[in-house]
């Protein structure tokens, strides 16, 4: 059946595939953007958001339950840990580690994989020879025993995890970032700059950069969940961050032993992890979906 003429538009928004398909795709886009920029909320607003400073110890306070538990206070809304400090609080500023470290740590791979992706996929030959050597090496370790061997080697800290999370994801970047160069160096517009003159530093910084721009950055969202992650699992390990900063990963690993007694202090921080990696990864595939020239 035909639709009216003044129902034409309306008619075609709700039942064209394109329309359907990016309506489907904006809603998981649209939930990863609140829950990243509540995140970021968090991380930013922390003096402000937090009741009581992280690392404020109240003994009489211990092991107190959520405020909605009958044992509960409202001072304490996710309840406090084993010698007092509040949960909230706590996890509240457990959000700037967090996002510092997946950010630094994707923007620093970033910066070194795309080099070397750009590198191999252009000057090719031995260039790309020792390049691609150098991913299938990074691959084939197992990463998390070797940060951990790093870590414990040279310490702990915020510059060492993010120095060695970016060693993890920089791969990432260079194995697209090459193979875009490859096709890219073949293209008119790159033939054209060469036979004007233009060098390789200059070609490389304004004609294949900003075409494989889009594709670095839907990597990086979702290298900077994978150092979320990472970062989370060396801190309950005990090898991440300085022990006396507040983060996700160190509250799982004491919250732990307190799984019976105290289920808030390992469930809370349990959830402020999946979703900060849920966001950034729904954030992620809709930029995917967005910035892939096959899907317009």
């Amino acid at each position: 059946m035909k639709p009216k003429p003044g129902h034409t538009k309306v008619f075609w928004f709700f039942f064209s595939k394109k329309n359907k398909t990016e309506a489907s795709s904006f809603v998981p886009g649209a939930l990863g953007a609140v829950l990243f920029a509540l995140v970021a909320l968090c991380a930013i607003a922390a003096p402000v958001i937090a009741p009581y400073k992280p690392t404020t110890i109240e003994l009489r306070q211990r092991l107190m339950p959520p405020a909605w538990e009958a044992a509960g206070s409202s001072r304490h809304l996710l309840g406090t840990d084993n010698v007092g400090r509040d949960l909230f609080s706590r996890i509240v500023w457990g959000a700037r580690i967090s996002l510092s470290v997946g950010l630094a740590a994707a923007f620093l791979g970033a910066v070194i994989g795309s080099a070397l992706g750009l590198c191999a996929g252009y000057f090719g030959g031995a260039v790309d020879t020792v390049i691609s050597w150098l991913i299938e090496v990074q691959l084939a370790f197992p990463f998390t025993l070797f940060a951990i061997f790093l870590l414990a080697a040279f310490g702990g800290g915020f510059l060492p995890v993010v120095c060695v999370l970016a060693l993890a994801t920089w791969v990432n970047y260079a194995r697209v970032v090459r193979g875009q160069a490859l096709s890219l160096r073949s293209q008119d517009f790159i033939l054209a700059a060469q036979s004007v003159g233009v060098g390789p530093a200059r070609l490389l910084r304004r004609y294949l950069l900003p075409s494989v721009l889009p594709s670095i950055v839907v990597v990086g969202s979702f290298s900077a969940a994978q150092a979320i992650l990472t970062e989370a699992a060396l801190s309950f390990l005990g090898v991440g961050v300085d022990p006396t900063i507040p983060s996700w990963g160190a509250m799982l690993n004491l919250g732990r032993n307190y799984v019976q007694s105290a289920w808030w202090m390992a469930i809370f921080p349990g959830i402020a992890i999946a979703m900060t990696v849920l966001g950034v990864n729904l954030l992620g595939d809709w930029l995917g979906a967005r910035l892939d020239p096959r899907a317009r």
